[in-house]
């Protein structure tokens, strides 16, 4: 691995939510904005799990909304170093509520992360897809297939 023995590969998802044109996103309740940012919903692949199966299952637990799979987006890797010792291989997909969802904000969260850590609670909005560009972490570097293709339409 090219970033060294120090830091381990781990599968993820990460998840383009979108409703007329609108990116399901959300911000942490407890967390700083300067720590959290802003996120789309992301998460871990599960042994012997597909990653478009890890995806849908990952929105429905981070939003409490149930999608389908639009299109596969392509796979890159984002180096978390120094947040964590991790290289994350992430597959990302657009994927559209199966329902059409009308609130505007919602409170969701996890009771017990996958990390092991303690409960965490955010707060779910839709931003225009232009403004993709606030997501931290990496988060955004697919969102422009997502918006030509979208826009396109």
């Amino acid at each position: 691995m090219r970033y060294g023995p120090e830091r381990r590969l781990v599968r993820k998802v990460v998840g383009y939510v979108v409703q007329d044109e609108q990116l399901l996103v959300f911000a942490h309740d407890d967390v700083p904005l300067e720590v959290a940012g802003i996120q789309v919903p992301a998460g871990s692949v599960e042994p012997g799990e597909e990653p478009a199966d890890a995806v849908v299952r990952e929105v429905a637990e981070e939003t409490g909304i149930d999608v389908r799979v639009v299109a596969s987006l392509g796979t890159g890797e984002f180096d978390v170093w120094p947040s964590k010792p991790e290289v994350h291989e992430r597959h990302f997909f657009q994927l559209e509520p199966i329902q059409p969802v009308r609130d505007v904000r919602w409170a969701a969260g996890e009771d017990r992360p996958s990390d092991g850590g303690g409960a965490q609670s955010w707060t779910c909005f839709w931003i225009p897809l232009t403004q993709g560009h606030v997501l931290c972490a990496g988060f955004s570097a697919r969102l422009g297939q997502v918006v030509a293709d979208t826009t396109q339409a």
